[in-house]
């Protein structure tokens, strides 16, 4: 039977905003484990990375890279403790966190896997670079960094320089671009779905193309679930939250497709920041997301 293995990465050092580093307290508190045992799979909870707070970390030396000596050691950390949940043949499910995070988890998908695919749920692009990031925060930085582009520190955490191939990345629910790295995907090769390509095609479409060429010779899925593609007025506790995202259902819609497609492999949600929730709800919504990619049926 297979065993789900939880990691937390308490982290905001990556975002403009403080409070998401009490996301994956907020998501256990919202019953994670009675829901993954539900589904008659195993929940071992592995605990935090130990991951350094503001206050222990007052170094802003490069302001287009905010607080990068203490992301690299976090991410560093999370690409090692993602390796050896990959090693013993079991699932990862990540709990965040800013979506920095997932600069570690990617590089662990690289190293651990030949030709892994990946879909990115996101309002944002996380597609910037110290040349074109607006604010120097790093969870607007991860994907880019995971296709091979941007700081050379960062760039480092990937071994031997084995990146993910962009043609087997999907970003869908975006609906916030910064000018720069527009461009930059535009010229990456990433498979970009908007929030208008879901309203003029309709979301089964578009998952359907995504998963068609994410997973065309792939090895891998890993799934990126930033829970600010959600619309706010369904998740209010996000770090950046941006009108105009998914449903509920349409949430919901994504991780039963993935589930559908059998070749999950490790998961993340990222970017609960109970400090912005209502009840605990926003939380609350992930474990239900999390149960749906993990294979929970309405029927």
């Amino acid at each position: 039977m297979r065993t789900i293995q939880v990691l937390g990465v308490p982290i905001d050092l990556g975002a403009g905003r403080r409070g998401v580093d009490m996301g994956p307290s907020a998501i256990r508190y919202a019953q994670l484990a009675e829901e993954i045992r539900a589904l008659g799979l195993h929940c071992e909870d592995l605990g935090n990375i130990s991951v350094p707070i503001a206050e222990q970390s007052p170094t802003r030396a490069d302001p287009q890279l905010r607080y990068l000596p203490f992301v690299i050691e976090a991410a560093e950390r999370i690409r090692n403790a993602v390796i050896s949940v990959f090693s013993d043949e079991q699932t990862p499910l990540i709990l965040g966190g800013d979506h920095s995070l997932s600069i570690g988890t990617l590089a662990a998908l690289a190293q651990v896997w030949k030709t892994p695919g990946v879909i990115w749920i996101d309002a944002h692009g996380d597609f910037n670079t110290p040349q074109t990031t607006p604010s120097g925060n790093i969870h607007g930085m991860a994907l880019a960094v995971g296709t091979g582009r941007g700081a050379p520190q960062l760039l480092e955490i990937f071994r031997s320089e084995k990146f993910i191939d962009p043609a087997r990345v999907a970003l869908i629910g975006v609906r916030s671009l910064d000018p720069g790295e527009r461009m930059l995907l535009k010229e990456s090769g990433v498979n970009v779905f908007t929030m208008a390509d879901i309203d003029r095609r309709g979301l089964q479409k578009i998952l359907d193309e995504a998963l068609g060429r994410v997973l065309t010779e792939s090895d891998a899925l890993h799934i990126s679930f930033d829970m600010d593609s959600i619309d706010p007025d369904v998740a209010p506790g996000v770090g950046t939250p941006v009108s105009g995202g998914l449903s509920y259902r349409e949430a919901h819609l994504v991780m039963e497709t993935v589930a559908e497609s059998k070749l999950l492999r490790s998961l993340e949600v990222v970017e609960v920041n109970p400090i912005l929730d209502e009840h605990n709800r926003t939380a609350r919504l992930a474990v239900e997301l999390i149960a749906s990619a993990l294979g929970r049926k309405i029927f």
